[in-house]
């Protein structure tokens, strides 16, 4: 990404996401993020989207993997991962900006029909994570998806050709045939990706990898390396990690104790619950639950 685009998207992105954290804009899948602090480790999932940094540093942690990225780059996530992100570079005078934009599998697999591009459907499967730069031809469809917040008017007619143009910049761009695999019907990645919306939907129960592996259509000992190969983790691994961040939601939320959490998200052991949760993030539940009803009354 040129210099003046970068500075030309970060005003607009100051412009619009004026509060502090992420906002949506008015363009439908389209989010910016403004932080003007550095913040401690933030589990949740991320789902699939591209995301340019034009002010400050993150890093993303998937497991014992570090993917840290900062303006001028831009971070794709292909599917659903439970990470961990932290914001490393961010202060009051240059806040952290960035800007989020949905990913459409749709669109992908609309454009690769029409531009039958190759793609390698049994590939080695590679992370659902990855860095990249930032083209000048990426850039500008970008930036002037950006501009469309100064004339709203127009966002419904133009945003979807814009968005559709930068989906088509990604399947051109360094990582092209990581990206089409997301939509590539019979890929590897594509039959991790309808394994992780099970996992995602059942997450409270259960789960026997032979019958996953069966739905998907792989054998398990392929199903078993190509997971870990694209989330970085195992099946049981990933779903525990669900469990646990969607116990923080609901304790945070409706204010229910550790152990009515820890059975509704699927443990059988309460106990079980608070060691995983404790190393997952860094305090017990009930302390956890303390200290961020603290930061937001403070924020």
């Amino acid at each position: 990404m040129k210099d003046d685009q970068r500075k030309e998207l970060a005003q607009l992105i100051d412009k619009f996401s004026p509060e502090e954290g992420f906002q949506s804009t008015m363009i439908p899948g389209v989010n910016g993020i403004r932080l003007t602090q550095i913040n401690d480790q933030l589990p949740s999932v991320y789902t699939p989207s591209l995301c340019i940094i034009v002010q400050g540093k993150k890093r993303v942690l998937l497991g014992d993997e570090i993917y840290q990225y900062q303006p001028s780059e831009y971070l794709v996530v292909s599917v659903d991962l439970p990470v961990i992100g932290q914001v490393i570079e961010a202060s009051r005078d240059k806040p952290y900006l960035c800007l989020q934009i949905e990913l459409d599998l749709h669109e992908l697999a609309e454009l690769m029909l029409q531009t039958k591009l190759p793609v390698k459907s049994k590939a080695q499967s590679q992370r659902g994570i990855f860095v990249g730069d930032v083209d000048e031809l990426l850039g500008d469809g970008v930036l002037r998806l950006a501009w469309l917040q100064e004339a709203s008017e127009d966002i419904a007619l133009l945003a979807p050709m814009i968005k559709r143009e930068i989906h088509y910049r990604l399947l051109n761009g360094q990582y092209g045939n990581v990206i089409a695999q997301m939509a590539q019907t019979g890929s590897h990645m594509q039959r991790i990706s309808n394994a992780i919306k099970v996992l995602k939907t059942n997450y409270h129960k259960p789960i026997k990898i032979e019958d996953l592996a069966t739905q998907v259509g792989m054998s398990i000992s392929s199903f078993h390396s190509h997971f870990k190969a694209v989330t970085a983790m195992s099946p049981l691994q990933y779903q525990k990690r669900l469990r646990l961040l969607e116990a923080r939601k609901i304790m945070l939320a409706e204010t229910l104790d550790a152990a009515s959490t820890a059975y509704q998200v699927g443990y059988e052991s309460p106990s079980q619950f608070n060691r995983e949760y404790v190393r997952m993030f860094g305090h017990p539940p009930k302390r956890d639950m303390a200290l961020l009803l603290r930061e937001r009354a403070i924020a």
